[in-house]
């Protein structure tokens, strides 16, 4: 699998991590949703046994290997630029124009 991303992208995703390690998960949540699921990503501080790493750029994303068929071989990966938020897209499919980053790493007390 490969995701693409722009220079705006690459440094709003920095920005995301806030100076710390981790890791970005693109999957499908299902979780209290009652469909079949809302694309999202999560900032993780280690992968699962069953993640697929993607390198992308700096970054590693990662992507749950019984999601992995859901998913085109070639994403890309947009901030909007006018909100808090990125676009997935394929050639050939619009998976989301509205996806959150949510940072599930532990609270580092200062």
């Amino acid at each position: 699998m490969i995701i693409l991303i722009d220079s705006y992208t690459e440094e709003k995703l920095a920005k995301s991590l806030i100076g710390r390690p981790g890791f970005f998960k693109l999957f499908y949540d299902t979780e209290n949703c009652g469909c079949n699921g809302v694309l999202a990503i999560e900032i993780v501080e280690q992968p699962l046994e069953t993640d697929i790493k993607v390198s992308v750029k700096k970054f590693t994303f990662l992507i749950d290997m019984q999601q992995e068929s859901l998913f085109d071989k070639v994403l890309k990966l947009e901030a909007d630029r006018t909100y808090p938020s990125f676009k997935v897209t394929s050639d050939s499919a619009l998976y989301s124009t509205n996806v959150r980053i949510k940072d599930d790493r532990d609270i580092v007390l200062g």
